[in-house]
């Protein structure tokens, strides 16, 4: 399995002087994901968890519901320079009675880790509809849990805290438990592992839990929450407008810029609690 970290050489300058040293930079591999043989996206990724990408990304797509609609998991044959397997080919069977992927809301076949939104064909084909809408849901989450929530989710960043190149995105209780944490080189990738960790642990959806991210609140995230059903989506940085657009349809608490004591509740209000 690709490691999750790869060391390499570096000269470092400060005041004028310099240094050799060995630095650790967050390794960052190609994955194709395939669906019954055929070839459905590549993302650029941190190796690891693999598996709970691709439930996550097949989840957040609308192409599974949950757990009972993946039979088969497995590698492909494919090999490096060194006549290992990469493990960077991944295909997945879809559960008898199950459709396939629709073409239309199919990414471009070649997607950047950080791309989101671009690679769709239409901004019509993003707004999927959720099997698990988190409208309905009446759980509320005080401020202080919530302030809590970026520390906790750094405290489990160890990759991060080795290189300082990686995303995270954590799924909490509304009483602030940590329930999973996962990183990687995309911020949208580490939310497919925390959603595919949950599908493969047969908890979708997701009622009654947070979704911290370490970044911004993009349109995409909160497509992510929706399709499993998270009623809260908390970020240390800023929404994006169509993410609170899309929030507040879907009937999801949006929280931004929460840093410290402090933050900002864009939708659905309500669920946040002084």
């Amino acid at each position: 399995m690709g490691r999750v970290t790869v060391r390499r050489p570096v000269v470092t300058y400060a005041r004028r002087t310099s240094r050799k040293r060995v630095d650790a930079l967050a390794a960052e591999e190609p994955l194709e994901l395939r669906v019954g043989g055929k070839a459905l996206t590549v993302t650029m990724r941190t190796p690891g968890h693999d598996v709970e990408l691709a439930h996550g990304f097949l989840l957040s797509e609308g192409v599974i519901g949950g757990l009972r609609d993946i039979s088969v998991a497995r590698f492909c044959e494919g090999t490096g320079p060194d006549g290992l397997n990469t493990y960077n080919v991944l295909d997945l069977t879809l559960a008898d009675g199950v459709a396939a992927p629709d073409p239309g809301v199919e990414r471009n076949f070649y997607t950047t880790s950080s791309c989101g939104v671009c690679g769709k064909a239409a901004l019509d084909a993003v707004k999927l509809k959720t099997q698990h809408s988190p409208a309905a849901d009446r759980c509320t989450v005080d401020v202080d849990v919530l302030a809590a929530l970026p520390d906790e989710l750094r405290k489990r960043q160890k990759v991060f805290a080795a290189t300082g190149g990686l995303h995270a995105a954590g799924l909490f209780t509304t009483t602030g438990e940590a329930l999973v944490v996962r990183e990687d080189v995309g911020r949208h990738n580490a939310v497919d592992k925390v959603l595919g960790w949950a599908v493969l642990n047969d908890r979708v959806p997701l009622a009654g839990t947070v979704l911290m991210v370490s970044g911004r609140a993009s349109f995409e995230l909160v497509q992510k929450a929706t399709m499993a059903g998270i009623p809260v989506l908390s970020a240390v940085s800023a929404p994006s407008s169509l993410a609170a657009d899309l929030a507040e349809e879907q009937g999801v608490t949006l929280v931004g810029f929460l840093r410290g004591d402090s933050m900002n509740v864009y939708t659905c209000h309500d669920r946040i609690t002084a």
